[in-house]
This record gives C-alpha cells, sequence and structure tokens, in this order.
C-alpha cells in the first residue's frame, strides 16, 4: 500500500490574486517504507500538501488518500497513523522538554512505560538530553525546532511529516535529525521531507519531486532526476573567459561571481584545463540536485533565503 496517493489535487487561497493557486491539478504517489522528498521554492506549494495531507487544510479540487484512507471522508483514521512537526505553541513553553515530549506520545494513547523509553531515545538520538529539565521558553529557537522534530519522531506513526526540520540548526544537529529520520525508516515508516537544503534531499530520499507553482515539475530516484540534464558534468568558471567562448564548451551562464557549465566530460576536462592554464579559478564534477533545480527553474533555490534576508 502507497502512503500517499495524491489525484489531482488544486487548493486555491481566497485571498489569492486570480488564477493563483497554490497547488494546480497536481498528482503525487509517496511509496511506503521511505523518505520522499519534496522541494520547490518558497510558495510552490510543499507545505500546502503536507497541510492537506495531515488533515489541517481542506483541497479546493482533487482528492488525496493516506495510507488508503481518504483524508476527507476518514480524517480520524487518517489522524491517528501520522504525526507532523506542530507549530510551536505558547502553551509548551511551560513544559520541559522531557515533558513536552512525553505528554505528546501520552496523548496519542502511548502507555507511560513506552513513552519513558522513547523519550530517552530521542533525548539521546539528537543531543537534548542536557536539556531534557529544562522549560522550552528558555531554549534558542534551533533547540526548539529540534524538540518539535522530536516529539514526532518519538511517536509510532506510520507516516511522518517534517516540514523544514533542519532550519536553522547548526551542521552537527543536522545530521543528528538525518540519523533519526533514517532510524524511522529502518522500523519501516515513512517520511515526507520538505527542505530548502538540497544536500540534505538528496542525501536522505530515495524519491524526489520538484513542484514549482502547485504543480509537480519532476519525479524520480535522485539518480533519474540527474540524468534529466542535458550534460552530465558542470564547470564553474571565474575570471579569463566571456559568455560566448564558454557556450562553445557547453551549455553557459553567467552567476555570482563567474560563470557555470554544463557540458559533456570531456568538453568539461577540456575547459579545466584552459582555465588552469590561463590561471582562472575552476572546479568541475557531476551534476548535481542544485544544478538540476536551477536548469529547470530557470533559478537557485537559495535566491529565496538571500531574497528573504535581504528584504
Amino acid at each position: 500500500m502507497d502512503a500517499i496517493r495524491a489525484a489531482r489535487l488544486t487548493r486555491v487561497y481566497p485571498q489569492a490574486p486570480p488564477g493563483v493557486r497554490a497547488l494546480d491539478d497536481l498528482s503525487l504517489t509517496v511509496p511506503s517504507g521511505r523518505v520522499f522528498g519534496l522541494i520547490g521554492r518558497n510558495g510552490a506549494g510543499k507545505t500546502t500538501f503536507i497541510r492537506i495531507a495531515a488533515t489541517q487544510l481542506e483541497p479546493t479540487a482533487g482528492q488525496i488518500e493516506i495510507l488508503g484512507h481518504d483524508v476527507m471522508t476518514q480524517t480520524d483514521q487518517v489522524r491517528a497513523r501520522i504525526a507532523c512537526v506542530p507549530q510551536e505553541s505558547r502553551p509548551l513553553y511551560f513544559l520541559t522538554v522531557e515533558e513536552a515530549i512525553r505528554l505528546n506520545l501520552g496523548l496519542r494513547g502511548m502507555s507511560r512505560q513506552i513513552a519513558r523509553s522513547r523519550t530517552q531515545e530521542v533525548l539521546g538520538e539528537l543531543s537534548l538530553t542536557e536539556l531534557a529539565t529544562r522549560s522550552i521558553s528558555r531554549l534558542s529557537g534551533g533547540q526548539r525546532r529540534r524538540v518539535m522534530v522530536a516529539m514526532v519522531l518519538a511517536t509510532e506513526a506510520e507516516l511522518i511529516f517534517l516540514d523544514e526540520p533542519t532550519t536553522g540548526l547548526d551542521p552537527i544537529a543536522r545530521r543528528e535529525v538525518w540519523g533519526a529520520i533514517r532510524r524511522a525508516t529502518r522500523e519501516g515508516r515513512t517520511t515526507l521531507l520538505t527542505t530548502h537544503y538540497l544536500d540534505e534531499a538528496e542525501t536522505l530520499s530515495s524519491r524526489l519531486a520538484l513542484i514549482e507553482r502547485g504543480r509537480l515539475v519532476l519525479e524520480g530516484t535522485p539518480q533519474d532526476l540527474r540524468g534529466r540534464v542535458r550534460s552530465p558534468y558542470r564547470v564553474t568558471v571565474e575570471g579569463s573567459f566571456s559568455l560566448e567562448e564558454l557556450r562553445s564548451f557547453g551549455t553557459a551562464r553567467a552567476i555570482e561571481p563567474g560563470f557555470l557549465v554544463f557540458a559533456s566530460e570531456a568538453n568539461a576536462r577540456a575547459l579545466a584545463q584552459e582555465a588552469l592554464r590561463r590561471g582562472a579559478r575552476v572546479a568541475f564534477g557531476p551534476v548535481d540536485l542544485e544544478d538540476i533545480f536551477l536548469e529547470v527553474v530557470g533559478r537557485r533555490i537559495e535566491d529565496d533565503r538571500e531574497e528573504a534576508v535581504a528584504a
């Protein structure tokens, strides 16, 4: 049984400009027992999809089933089998880290003994043990984010929704979250992951879907998606070349602080050698998910974060 089956899913927000859809006739299947990565720019529809799948938002049109249950007509059955990172609510701030996790497990019907054991496991897994007795109100933003993730990963839910789970975390904390997600997968659970970190999506996900303006653009394994790029190698060059000259090696475009060229392996090596001969800075290697995103969408996913900071 698939974890999620969405067919022609559409969502239009009442306040949206005419013709703008958060989800636009989106059909997507998420297989069970894996990590499925959902990637896209801010406003692409990722969070809207998760909110509908998690029974928090009604679709305007289309159908969606979670673990064989219709989200609209079998809501209680769906909610009993899923878990999602909760919004940070003020009442939680008065609890300690350990209390918040154990309370969440108790509300889901877990026995005290099992809840205590699961809480200790996830505290250790996410390096929260030293913070166990600290009030959530006294935690940093990144620490609170880890607690929210811990509350979900400690459950026995068959399907876990993680919407940007590592935003604001340092590299070590990010990898601890990765380890906890992998543990959930070994337990046979399914994770739907949205993230702005494309290296994270590629590392964790057995399948990926790229959505843009509410529509499915690409879907497949990371290897499948890399195969969609016309040229298998990328070269970045700083200095000593014009854009017109670089186009003789492959598909070239200006980036900061130089140029990006997609090329065959032979042309990529030739360009790298010529750049070294001229004393230019150069790097080349196989294309990655960042390159696929850039080619399909026409801009880097980081551009959204940079614009947000500038604003």
